[in-house]
Order: structure tokens, then sequence, then C-alpha cells
């Protein structure tokens, strides 16, 4: 697994097969982003099975084949979609066209998983809810920050059991290594990837609303600079931003690209939960110091305080859950209503944000 760079994070965890092999079956497109290889790994974990690929760029198709050789090179997309067997097309496009292809996907009688962020405006959230009214078919997304992290996966056990009281705020901080030479060049294009709120800000806001089991949040405050890479222009380095939940819960969050190269992963990820009777905090990628394993959790409450790591212990549920709801057209892993709130307050931030002028 690759830790340094975030573009090409893949975790592998245990599998955990939740269906027979054959009985739901996916395809992976669009292979734009890295994040496609963490996607195909947590539904074969699951037990899914990986049918085809499909994409334009040749050297993208042979990285993929190398790693999954058992998935068919489609000629296009529509023989994907014609296939009668498969049931979700898994992609990670370019942030601007993710919705786009989502409801194609849609219209050919498929669920979609795509990416982080989902959207990157706010016509494409209208658009997808009306599509999923109409055709009852999934638009699901890989928060990966979440879905992917055993010590986030533990953390909302514990506010499940209680452990912590009611959630009463959420900080997240979610910085990330910049890497430029490797990103392609839509990365530094504000229209294509929409704005750092708007992409790896919807991890932090994704969570917010998990934890705290909101329904809907404004956002009250939000900020976005370019404080150190003049030669990209249109890029945001720095972004911060703070909501206030329906339910009365509050979150601020910082999301950057400055990981220093000593850092011995792309992003040292934390989560904090103040609870009426307790809180926590989960260390999600590394202990900068102590351990570079990562998922390691305190929870200290009105009984005992505890630092524990989880690292192969809890395992990332949420493929499984996911997979079994697109089978029984349930919801059990993520509501699609809470994908398009989480899509509209990302966008919403982005919007409202003030710019920062930097000032050396």
């Amino acid at each position: 697994m690759q830790k340094a760079d975030g573009m090409r994070y893949a975790p592998k965890g245990e599998a955990k097969p939740v269906v027979k092999d054959g009985e739901f079956v996916f395809a992976a497109a669009a292979l734009r982003h890295g994040h496609i290889y963490g996607m195909t790994n947590g539904l074969l974990e699951a037990g899914a099975t990986l049918g085809w690929v499909y994409d334009t760029d040749p050297e993208e198709l042979k990285r993929f084949c190398a790693a999954y050789p058992q998935a068919k090179v489609a000629r296009s997309l529509d023989e994907i979609l014609d296939d009668q067997s498969v049931r979700m097309v898994a992609a990670a496009d370019v942030p601007c066209d993710r919705a786009r292809l989502g409801l194609t996907v849609m219209d050919a009688g498929k669920d979609y998983f795509t990416d982080k962020t989902p959207f990157t405006t706010l016509e494409q959230v209208e658009a997808v809810r009306a599509k999923a009214a109409n055709t009852g078919q999934k638009y699901m997304v890989y928060f990966s920050e979440r879905l992917h992290s055993e010590s986030s996966a533990y953390a909302g056990q514990l506010v499940e059991a209680g452990e912590i009281g009611r959630v009463l705020q959420v900080i997240g901080l979610g910085p990330h290594r910049l890497n430029a030479p490797s990103r392609p060049a839509w990365f530094f294009n504000h229209a294509q990837y929409g704005g750092i709120l708007c992409d790896i800000g919807s991890h932090q806001i994704e969570q917010f609303l998990y934890y705290t089991g909101a329904k809907d949040a404004k956002v009250t405050h939000s900020q976005v600079a370019n404080y150190n890479h003049p030669e990209y222009p249109e890029l945001e380095d720095f972004g911060d931003a703070m909501l206030l939940a329906d339910n009365g819960a509050t979150n601020y969050f910082r999301v950057d690209w400055f990981t220093p190269g000593g850092l011995g992963c792309w992003g040292d990820g934390r989560l904090f939960l103040l609870g009426t009777k307790g809180y926590i905090e989960a260390r999600k990628h590394i202990n900068p110091g102590v351990d570079n394993r990562g998922d390691t959790l305190l929870c200290v409450n009105g009984d005992t305080e505890r630092l524990v790591n989880v690292t192969g212990q809890v395992g990332f549920p949420f493929f499984g859950q996911m997979v079994l709801d697109c089978l029984n057209r349930t919801e059990k892993a993520m509501t699609q209503e809470h994908v398009l709130t989480v899509g509209r307050l990302c966008i919403e931030a982005q919007m409202g944000a003030r710019k920062i002028i930097s000032r050396p």
C-alpha cells in the first residue's frame, strides 16, 4: 500500500465476503484518480466480482490490469452498460465530470460508486437528486478518510454504543502531501477539481454529519488561500470552515497541502469528537514519532481512559454494507440524502469562502 502519496493510497483489509462469487458484479471506469484502487479493493474484499474495466488512457488501463488481471477490458463504456450482469460501476473521473458519468450509469439501470468529491456545482446535486428519485438507482461516494480508516470506523462504533454520550462538536484536520509533479493537469484547474473545500473538504463535512447524526447543517464561516504555490494560481493550498448542524452540533475543519516530506505518510489526519460524557481522538494514518501504523484511537469517558491501536481489528464494514444495500435496496451503509447533503454543503462552503490574500 502506498502511504507516501495520497493519490495512490489504496488500503487493503481482510476479505469479509457478504456475497458469493458472481453474485455482485461491478465494473471500474474513468481511472483518473488513484482512489479507484482503494474502491476496487474494498469491493473485492466484500466479495464483489470485478467484471470489466474501461478507460481511454492505455497507460492507466495497463496499470489497472496489472493490479487486477481478472478485469476484462471493455471497448467502450456502452459495452459495460449493456452487460446486464453488471450491478455497479465504480469510477474516479475528474471531479467536474463525476456527476455526468453517474447520470449515464444510473440511466442504464446500474448503481454508481464515485470517488469524492461527488459534485462541483449545485446543478449537479439537483440533477442527481432527480435521477435517483426517477430511476431508484444509487449514487454512492467513496469518502475514504472515514470509510477506509479502521480508527474512524471504531470511533463510529464507540459513538453508537454511547461511550461519549451525544456528540457536540467534531474537529477534523485533513492535511495532504501535494507531490505536485505527480499530479495531472486537472488537479490545478479550479473548475475541474472544485476548490479545496469542495474536494478534500468533502471528507470533513461527511464525517461531521455522520458522527453527530445530523441531517443538515449551515456553513457559518469558510475561507481559502494559495499561500505558497504561485506557480499554480488556481490551486488552493489551504482552507478551513465552520458549520452548525440542525441538531446544534458544531464543526471546525482545516484542510491543506502542506504535509512535510519528513512525515512517514501522506497526511497526519486527525479526528476529534467531543461528547457530553467524554471525548475521542483518532490518529488515522500515523502517530508521528511513536507508531507509523496509524489507526490509533484515544477514548476518555466517565469510566476510563483508553489508548488503543485497532489496525487489523475493525476492518472496513462500509463496502459489505453497500453491496448488500444494492442487492436489497436498503440504505444501511449510507443514505442517498446523506450524499446529496454533503455534496451541497461542500459547494456552499466553497462558494461562500473568503479568499485570503497572502502577504509574506
